[in-house]
């Protein structure tokens, strides 16, 4: 059913009672990420901790969710641990579809648990039920205990935390549906302050479609655009893990804690390695004919017998690079090894195996010992990885403890903050150059997804700051409108914006359609100003002099080029959350 609001069901662990309420600003902030700061502006709190239990943990959908292809995307959004400022990590599998037949088009969770709980969601129902039995246990006994205590089928999806979000690690992350995670910046630590080991949503509901006559026409159309188009095979056969190949033959690629951009001995965890040895199946997020999921398989011998337990694990780009070339970790079933080690611990493998990278050149150089690290770390050595993973996870001691709260946190402790690769926080897997290193340092989420940094430095040569800095803006804006609907970024080529306008009038969003462009922009100006009022200050990020060492096959780092850009790109930040303050938006929450 169209609605010009937003369908909210809130949730107070404190009390173990929600209400279903009606929020407006559909046709300014479309849903997504643009829901998701308006949220947080009605129920968090800018000047209090992350973990105070008034903050809330927001989760949204778009408006074209369970309409069309590829919109299956959730957002959540909190106020990060590893920061303390306003975040947003996006997720997919079946999370999306079942808000939306769960007839809600977000949720919000509030207050803490007296004792650990799970929440379960229908479209008719809720229920807050202590589980005390499931803390400490790892994410897949955690998945397997939720599937048989809360019944369901089709468009049910099961979000929970390991061990790392109940101890308050800043690199916990949120496992959704086994495959799938939000995992950037802490949400797992945010669920374990709650007291919250799980959410259930189970979408057993229905919506009527209510579309105009040229909707089947216009879902036919968007299908074969998604699915006739090289998207299909690029996603799908190989997946992102194609990158690793091409970026090692571009001298792009981040190796041994990025001392290195290129290294013949990666050849063992190319995806096209992945794809000949490893790869078991692909799977799919709810709605989307790609299957960009790649899953391959680990074998653990079962007790000391000569059996084996075989487990699946997923993997794409990222992954790959944290624990393998990060690691110089290069025989894809040990990556996959310590992947699964993650996964157990419920960290996010991109921060946790940076981490890891980090403090394995610190023990090289002295900095720390065998005493903080518990085992030895050795380039190359996965056993002594997958250990380091578990206490990384567990917070065997006050090193990991600290470490988990960021690699640079640790750094400040012990020393080598030069070779924390880290742009606000841990670095994606490309070594692109000075456009990609302000993007994601400096970027709303700290993300390589913020926008294209890492395609503008292969194709652009000009080192002009102020082109550069252009492009960073307009880009997001264009992806903060898909973030919104809320698209899988892989689709952008196919969701312009003149196609989203054919979309949402198609089943009846007519002003929201013809309004586009005014509404991205105010949908970025309204998350800075959220983030900025929550403590950011963009000027003050700092690049590690690491990042300026490297040389890629366009040359060494320009130092100066770098300056000028992060310079101008935090003024640009600046200026976009600089409009007027209206009512309602976080100053005047902050002031209240």
């Amino acid at each position: 059913m169209i609605r010009d609001n937003f369908r909210v069901l809130v949730v107070d662990l404190g009390t173990g009672r929600g209400s279903v309420v009606t929020v407006d600003g559909r046709d300014r902030v479309v849903g997504g990420s643009g829901l998701a700061a308006l949220l947080f502006n009605k129920y968090g709190r800018v000047d209090i901790p992350w973990n105070d239990p008034v903050q809330p943990l927001i989760f949204t959908i778009g408006p074209l969710t369970g309409y069309f292809p590829l919109m299956s995307k959730t957002v959540c959004a909190f106020k990060s641990p590893y920061h303390d400022q306003y975040a947003e990590s996006h997720g997919g599998g079946r999370s999306a579809f079942a808000l939306r037949f769960a007839d809600l088009d977000a949720l919000v969770v509030t207050g803490r648990a007296t004792r650990p709980s799970c929440i379960a969601v229908g479209s008719r129902n809720l229920e807050v039920k202590e589980v005390h039995y499931l803390w400490g246990r790892d994410l897949y006994t955690t998945g397997k205990m939720l599937r048989s205590m809360f019944k369901g089928a089709g468009h049910r999806s099961i979000l929970r935390i390991g061990q790392a979000g109940e101890n308050g690690s800043a690199m916990a992350g949120i496992n959704v549906d086994s495959y799938r995670h939000f995992g950037r910046l802490g949400g797992g630590a945010v669920m374990g302050s709650k007291n919250l080991k799980g959410i259930v949503i189970n979408g057993d509901g229905s919506f009527p479609l209510n579309g105009s006559k040229e909707y089947p026409k216009l879902f036919q159309d968007v299908y074969t655009k998604l699915t006739d188009t090289d998207m299909m095979s690029k996603y799908h056969d190989i997946g992102t893990p194609i990158n690793m190949a091409v970026l090692n033959e571009v001298k792009m690629l981040p190796i041994r804690n990025l001392q290195k951009t290129t290294d013949p001995i990666i050849s063992g965890i190319t995806g096209e390695k992945f794809a000949e040895l490893a790869l078991l199946r692909n799977a799919a997020c709810a709605g989307c004919p790609v299957g960009c999921i790649h899953i391959g398989f680990v074998r653990e011998r079962f007790r000391k017998e000569h059996r084996y337990i075989y487990r699946q694990v997923s993997y794409d780009h990222e992954p790959i690079f944290a624990v393998g070339s990060m690691l110089s970790v290069v025989d894809c079933f040990a990556v996959l090894a310590i992947i699964d080690v993650a996964e157990k611990m419920g960290l996010d493998v991109m921060s946790a195996g940076v981490a890891l990278a980090w403090a394995t050149e610190a023990l090289e150089k002295g900095l720390i010992s065998e005493k903080e690290t518990i085992t030895r770390l050795t380039f190359g050595d996965s056993e002594a990885y997958k250990q380091a993973m578990q206490h990384l996870g567990q917070g065997t001691n006050e090193f990991y403890r600290l470490l988990g709260q960021g690699t640079l946190k640790a750094a400040e402790q012990y020393g080598g903050k030069d070779f924390a690769c880290v742009l606000g926080q841990e670095m994606g897997g490309y070594a692109t150059g000075e456009v990609f290193f302000a993007s994601q340092a400096l970027g709303f989420r700290h993300s390589h997804l913020d926008s294209g940094g890492y395609s503008y430095d292969q194709k652009e040569k000009s080192k002009d700051p102020a082109k550069a800095v252009d492009f960073l803006v307009k880009d997001e804006q264009g992806r903060v409108l898909l973030t919104s609907m809320v698209a899988c970024l892989f689709a952008r080529g196919v969701y312009t914006d003149s196609l989203l306008a054919e979309c949402l009038k198609s089943i009846g969003y007519d002003a929201l359609a013809d309004n586009l462009g005014s509404v991205s922009k105010n949908i970025q100006q309204l998350r800075w100003k959220t983030r900025i009022a929550t403590g950011y200050r963009p000027e003050d990020v700092i690049i590690p002099k690491r990042f300026l060492d490297i040389t890629t096959g366009k040359g060494p780092m320009d130092g100066a080029f770098l300056a000028g850009l992060k310079d101008q790109y935090a003024k640009a930040i600046r200026s976009l959350a600089a409009p007027d303050v209206a009512e309602g938006s976080p100053e005047r929450q902050s002031e209240a």
